[in-house]
Parts: C-alpha cells; sequence; structure tokens
C-alpha cells in the first residue's frame, strides 16, 4: 500500500508540475520565485545528462521524450516569465540570477562586454543549431528507422530462443517489451529531437525581441537615452539568455549521447564503455607520445607543453602495457586451471571435503582434441554443445546440466571418453583435420577412405582428408565435421540415459518451477506419491525416449490413478496413454494433406498369449521368463522383420495390446533396446495405422 501511495503522489506531482509550467507563461511570477524556478532549471539539466551518462542502455531512461519535452516548455515558461519582468521593471528589475549571470559572462555594461557576452551567446546558440542538435535529430531520424525495420526479426529471434528452451517465457515476455519499447523509445526520439531545435529558434527569437522591445520601452517610455537603455536591456536580455540556453545546451547534449550510444554489455556505462576501449591496445599511446614530440621540437611551438604531454603518454602507453599483460597472464591461468580440472588446486587436510563429489555429467578429450573446445580457435565443439543441451530440453523436457569438460591425459591423444557422474557411458576416437564420411544412400561414386563406424549410430564410414571434402561431397557421401561428430554422440548418448541423468533434485526443481502456474497439479500430486515415485514414473517414460515435457498431464494422470496404485509399471502405462498423441506423432509419417499415418508390424497373437503368460512379477517390475528356446526365436524373428523393414526405408514400430506392451519391450530391451513399442491404446483416434506385417515366432 505505501508502494502505491508513493506511486500515487508521484504522479499528482508530476501533474501539478505540467500545469504549472503553463501556468508560468501566462502568471506573472515574483523575482524570489523565479530564481528559485532558474536554479531548479539548471539542476534538472544536469540531472538529466547524468543519468544519460550513467545509463547502460538507452531505453533505461525510456521517459527521456517526456522529460524532454516538459524541461523544454518549462525553461520556455522561465524565458516567458523573465521576459515580462525585464520589460516591465528595466532598471528596477531585481532578479539574482539573471543580473549574476549577467555580470559573470558579460563583465560590464560597456560595448566590449555586450559584445563578448553576445558572441558567447551566438556561439551557444550556433553549436546548438548545427552541431549537437541537428547531428542529434539525424542520428534519431536514422535510429528509429532501423529500429522498427529489425523488430520483426528481433521478435523472431526471441521466439526462436524461447522455442529451443534458451530463456523462459517471462524471459520471452520481457524480451518482446524490451523490444517494443525501444522500437518506442527510438520513435518518440525522432519527434522529440525537434523539440530542442525548436526550443534554439524561441531562444534566438526572444532575444532579438527582447533588445528591440527593451529599446522602445526604455527610449519611447522611459526616457532614457539610447546608450543607456541598450546597456540595461541588452546585458539583461543577453545574461536571460544565457541562462535559458545553458540548461538547453545540457539538454542537446544529452540528447546527442543518448541516441547515440551503441549496443553495451550488460550493465555498461559510457565511463566504462570508453575506459574498455581506450585500453585495449598501448601502442596508440606510443605513437601519440612520438607525434607530440617531434611537434615539441619543431620551432615556434611550445616544447614546454607537447613534450611533457608526450613523455606522459609514453608512460601511459607503457602502463597500459604491463595491465594487459598481466590479465592476459591471469587469463591464461584460469583457462590452464580450467583444463586440469578441479584437483589442481590442492587443499589443506583441514579444508578437505570428506566426500569428492562427481560432474554429473563430463567429457574427457585427449590432448589432440583440445583445440575443439579453445576459445582462442573458435571453441566450435563448445557451440555444439550449448546447442545440443537446448535441443534436449525441447525433446526430452530434459534440462541437461551442464558438462563439464576437461583433459585426460589417460586417454589415447585422439579419444574422448563421456561420463554420467563419474562412470563412462561413452567413447569414441578422432582425427583431427580430417572429416567422416558416411554413405547415407545417395552415393553415385564411391572414394577411398580409412575405414571406421560412427560412434553414435555405429554405421560404418570412411576418414578423408579436409582437402577431399568437396570430393566427398560430390560423390553423395554425408561429411561430418570433428565437432558435430562429437556433439551428435552425445545427444545419442544423453537420450538412452536421460533416466539417469534425471534424479530426485532435478525433478524437485521441474515441481517448483510448475508450482508457480499450477499449484493445485502439484500439491495433490504431491500429496498422493512421494518424490522418489514421481522420479520413477518419469524415469519410466525417459528409458524409452518419452518427452516429459508435458509434466501437467503426467502428475495428473498420476493423481486419477494414486488411489488405485503405486506400482510403477502400472502408472508408466496410464501416462503412456495420456501421451498417445505426443507418442504417435514421434514416430508418424505426415503427408501434404496432414494426415499422420503410423507404420506398424504387429505380432502373432498365440505368442502374445504365451508372452503374457510368462509374466513374472519382480522388485523392479515384472519380466517376461520366456524359455529359452522361445526367446532366442522371438529375437531372432524379430531381427529379419525389423533388417527387412528397415531396407524399406522405414522405422520399425512394434504395436501390441495394452497388456503385452510392457513385456515386449522388457523381453527385447537387451538385444534390441531402441525397439519402439506402442500400444493399441496409445493411439490416439485421429492417427491413421498401416500395417507393415506380422511377426511369427516359431516354438
Amino acid at each position: 500500500m505505501a508502494g502505491k501511495s508513493q506511486r500515487n503522489l508521484t504522479d499528482v506531482f508530476m501533474a501539478v508540475a505540467v500545469v504549472v509550467v503553463i501556468a508560468m507563461i501566462i502568471i506573472p511570477l515574483p523575482t524570489p520565485l523565479l530564481d528559485t524556478l532558474m536554479a531548479f532549471n539548471v539542476l534538472s539539466s544536469v540531472l538529466v545528462l547524468l543519468l544519460v551518462i550513467f545509463s547502460s542502455r538507452a531505453i533505461d531512461f525510456s521517459s527521456f521524450p517526456t522529460v524532454l519535452l516538459i524541461t523544454t516548455v518549462f525553461g520556455l515558461g522561465l524565458n516567458v516569465s523573465s521576459t515580462r519582468l525585464i520589460l516591465s521593471k528595466g532598471t528596477q528589475f531585481d532578479g539574482k540570477m539573471v543580473k549574476a549571470f549577467s555580470n559573470f559572462v558579460v563583465g560590464s555594461n560597456d560595448t566590449k562586454g555586450l559584445v563578448v557576452g553576445l558572441v558567447i551567446f551566438i556561439i551557444i546558440i550556433a553549436v546548438q543549431t548545427f552541431v549537437i542538435t541537428k547531428g542529434a535529430s539525424r542520428v534519431a531520424e536514422v535510429a528509429a528507422r532501423f529500429t522498427l525495420d529489425a523488430m520483426p526479426q528481433k521478435q523472431m529471434a526471441a521466439e526462436q530462443e524461447y522455442n529451443s528452451g534458451i530463456i523462459t517465457e517471462e524471459d520471452l515476455k520481457q524480451r518482446k517489451l524490451d523490444i517494443q519499447r525501444e522500437a518506442d523509445f527510438y520513435g518518440n526520439m525522432d519527434g522529440a529531437s525537434k523539440f530542442v531545435s525548436g526550443n534554439v529558434k524561441v531562444g534566438i527569437f526572444i532575444t532579438i525581441l527582447n533588445v528591440v522591445a527593451g529599446l522602445i520601452i526604455g527610449v519611447g517610455f522611459g526616457n532614457e537615452n539610447f546608450s543607456s537603455a541598450i546597456g540595461i536591456y541588452t546585458s539583461l536580455t543577453i545574461g536571460d539568455g544565457l541562462l535559458s540556453q545553458l540548461p538547453s545546451l545540457l539538454v542537446s547534449f544529452a540528447t546527442g549521447l543518448i541516441v547515440t550510444r551503441s549496443a553495451s554489455e550488460q550493465g555498461a556505462t559510457l565511463g566504462s564503455d570508453i575506459k574498455k576501449q581506450f585500453s585495449q591496445s598501448s601502442l596508440i599511446y606510443y605513437v601519440g607520445g612520438v607525434v607530440m614530440i617531434l611537434i615539441g621540437v619543431l620551432p615556434g611551438f611550445p616544447w614546454y607543453v607537447l613534450i611533457p604531454l608526450g613523455v606522459a603518454l609514453f608512460y601511459l602507453g607503457w602502463r597500459l602495457g604491463r595491465i594487459n599483460k598481466q590479465a592476459a597472464v591471469a587469463r591464461a591461468t584460469e583457462k590452464s586451471g580450467q583444463k586440469a580440472g578441479a584437483g589442481s588446486t590442492p587443499q589443506q587436510p583441514s579444508q578437505a571435503s570428506p566426500i569428492a563429489p562427481l560432474d554429473p555429467l563430463s567429457l574427457e578429450l585427449g590432448y589432440v582434441l583440445i583445440p575443439l573446445v579453445d576459445k582462442e580457435k573458435g571453441a566450435e565443439l563448445l557451440e555444439r554443445v550449448t546447442r545440443m543441451r537446448r535441443e534436449a530440453a525441447l525433446d526430452l523436457g530434459l534440462v541437461v546440466p551442464s558438462i563439464r569438460i576437461i583433459d585426460n591425459i589417460s586417454l589415447d591423444p585422439s579419444e574422448y571418453s563421456f561420463k554420467i557422474k563419474g562412470v563412462e557411458v561413452g567413447r569414441g576416437k578422432i582425427r583431427m583435420g580430417c572429416y567422416m564420411c558416411m554413405n547415407a544412400g545417395g552415393v553415385v561414386k564411391e572414394i577411398q577412405g580409412d575405414p571406421t563406424r560412427d560412434p553414435a549410430f555405429g554405421l560404418p564410414a570412411i576418414w578423408v582428408p579436409e582437402k577431399r571434402r568437396e570430393e566427398a561431397e560430390r560423390a553423395g557421401y554425408a561429411v561430418v565435421d570433428p565437432p558435430t561428430i562429437i556433439a551428435t554422440h552425445l545427444t545419442e548418448l544423453i537420450k538412452r540415459h536421460a533416466s539417469e541423468i534425471l534424479g530426485r533434485q532435478e525433478v524437485q526443481a521441474i515441481l517448483d518451477a510448475l508450482k508457480k502456474d499450477y499449484p493445485a497439479v502439484i500439491e495433490e500430486a504431491s500429496k498422493k506419491f512421494t518424490l522418489g515415485e514421481i522420479q520413477k514414473v518419469m524415469q519410466g517414460l525417459l528409458n524409452e525416449q518419452v518427452s516429459v515435457r508435458n509434466m501437467v498431464v503426467i502428475l495428473e494422470t498420476m493423481a486419477d490413478y494414486g488411489d488405485v496404485t503405486h506400482k510403477t509399471d502400472v502408472l508408466v502405462e496410464r501416462v503412456r496413454e495420456a501421451l498417445g498423441r505426443q507418442i504417435c506423432l514421434q514416430y508418424a509419417d505426415t503427408d501434404n494433406n496432414d494426415v499422420h499415418t503410423l507404420k506398424v508390424l504387429t505380432v502373432d497373437v498365440s505368442f502374445l498369449t504365451k508372452l503374457v503368460e510368462s509374466r513374472v512379477e519382480t522388485t523392479n517390475g515384472p519380466i517376461a521368463a520366456l524359455e529359452p528356446a522361445l526367446q532366442r526365436s522371438w529375437i531372432a524373428s524379430l531381427s529379419g522383420a525389423i533388417a527387412s523393414i528397415r531396407e524399406k526405408g522405414f522405422m520399425p514400430v512394434i504395436m501390441c495390446p495394452s497388456e503385452a506392451r510392457l513385456l515386449v519391450k522388457k523381453s527385447t530391451e537387451r538385444e534390441i533396446p531402441s525397439l519402439v513399442v506402442i500400444s493399441v491404446s496409445e493411439i490416439a483416434p485421429d492417427i491413421h495405422v498401416e500395417m507393415l506385417g506380422e511377426i511369427k515366432v516359431g516354438n
């Protein structure tokens, strides 16, 4: 309530201030109040300039166009009020601010002082008109045009980052708001800059009018001689004009600064930007010092100014060179420390942790592969790994922890190893300077190369040197560079082991994030199930590559069956049915008419009956206890059917009744772990099913 009342008071103050500014133009002001308001005008213009200097982004001072209008009208109001008092009181005018400023700048009322003051006034007007205001207006116009043109692309980029899981929905809303504010700001600045140029023109007009009107009043009505009248009224008019143009000059300068600010680092101000950019190279100061010294030794030039200045530049360059060198050494030390791993810095026994924590995910590289993560050489692998983590979040709904990349001298120089919680789950070998070429079915001419296998899928491939890359592409091979090979392998390993990555802490983080928008769902699910039970269901889904991104449906389905059963396998099957359409679309083909077709293989009913009858309950869920001979026959028949389907270019998907689905999967997960098994209950009504054949199993 206090914050709301404060905002209300601020709004009321602004409304009253705007009305007072307009009233000043009409209502005569006493000179003490005029002096106060003039001092406030100077102060406000200084504050505006300082706010601009210390703002890291232009839109951080998004109210600047409105403030510019208010300060301009406020200054004009003061100018009108002071003009009224000067013309009406003449020699009796007792405005302290105007008189003090007039005496300070003009110096005296003689002709020389008046000319000096007039020249200064004209210079200030010229600088504002032809330099600052004109340039700022042009920059604001161009910035407004380009900002408006780039607005759709910026919004699309924000949408893509949201879809990739880089930013949250709140971040997306804030990003779009900032883009809209930026466009509005530069659009408003394009018009607001005209206030400043108009203010300058009006200032010139008021000054000329004051002098002419003062002469008419002083000579015609005040019975003063011409020289006395021109001395009094011109002196006061110049003082008043300079006093009104000084704040205007500060605001004009602020306008030029705010529209010429380029994109800076987060939180960087104008001063920090200039300091960073002027300290990038010490060479420029050495060259500048040489130039100053050369000019200083020329005849007629003040050597006592130029030579010390050159020496100072030499010292500044030397000092800056030392600082940059120390910073480079610090960065190199930090980089080597990161590569050496967590154990590079010895700890005292009293500080040693009783448990050596394991990295959730780690990628260990042989020393030959280090350039792939070296930022000075492009760090291509780092970019691919970052992109892979985003894709995993989108595909599986699993936020993949940061992958710690370290070197490992125990590995072969060209090898890499991927570990989950300290346990290796995959390894591969890379040939730096070579490309892996795979025959994806489009090869028109075979080329020679060193045979190998793709580490991600185990497909046959060959290594070719970089100079033969174009030859391989022309021959129809799929050519893959080393960073892509490693990133693809990591992607597949993460998909296969997603359930191992998902721990209770990650599940709790997901529930906490959902609680804000779906408190009722989280509360009901948490009452019926423990954190471990929710984790087991999610792991069961991830084991079969089912995305857990739709957590609301998962938790609602679990809550629906929470009073019936707490068995993980039963809950997983019910959740799969609730996510049926999502699962089907993952494997279905879509034609031009948006018809989704799922091509499936079915299994002999008599074998499914035996499979269901062989069901045995264990602590880890049901398993199929088939006789060894029948199990071998089942795997052989299944493998043959899968090979036949793959030759036709289809992905093998097995469809069976819901009571047999889990047993079919369990009976094949050792020999064919990637087999996709879908139950009839999971197929959505609008999914068209096409039978590719039936798997017959012999006795």
